[in-house]
């Protein structure tokens, strides 16, 4: 379980660094970008681990990057690029 939890931490910080790397322009800071993705790796590991097998370390990793990529995702701002225009009356 041990190895689980740390592999599913350094699966989230991978994938909270690629984000904020490609993303930069469109995240609030990196340290709150690097901190979600790990606590939504963790969190994503729990949840798996305790729904399915724990034996299943793909499974349970698979969870993990789903999870932390849903809660990264919630970071994201709109483009600058796009405007809605109301409708004229």
């Amino acid at each position: 379980m041990l190895l689980e939890a740390l592999a599913a931490a350094v699966l989230g910080l991978v994938l909270a660094a690629l984000t904020s790397h490609r993303l930069a322009h469109r995240l609030p800071a990196r340290s709150l970008v690097l901190a979600t993705g790990v606590a939504g790796a963790l969190f994503g590991a729990f949840i798996t681990h305790s729904a399915l097998d724990p034996g299943n370390l793909f499974v349970i990793l698979l969870g993990a990057a789903v999870i932390s990529a849903a809660s990264l995702s919630l970071l994201l701002r709109p483009s600058r690029g796009l405007r809605r225009r109301s409708a004229p009356a």
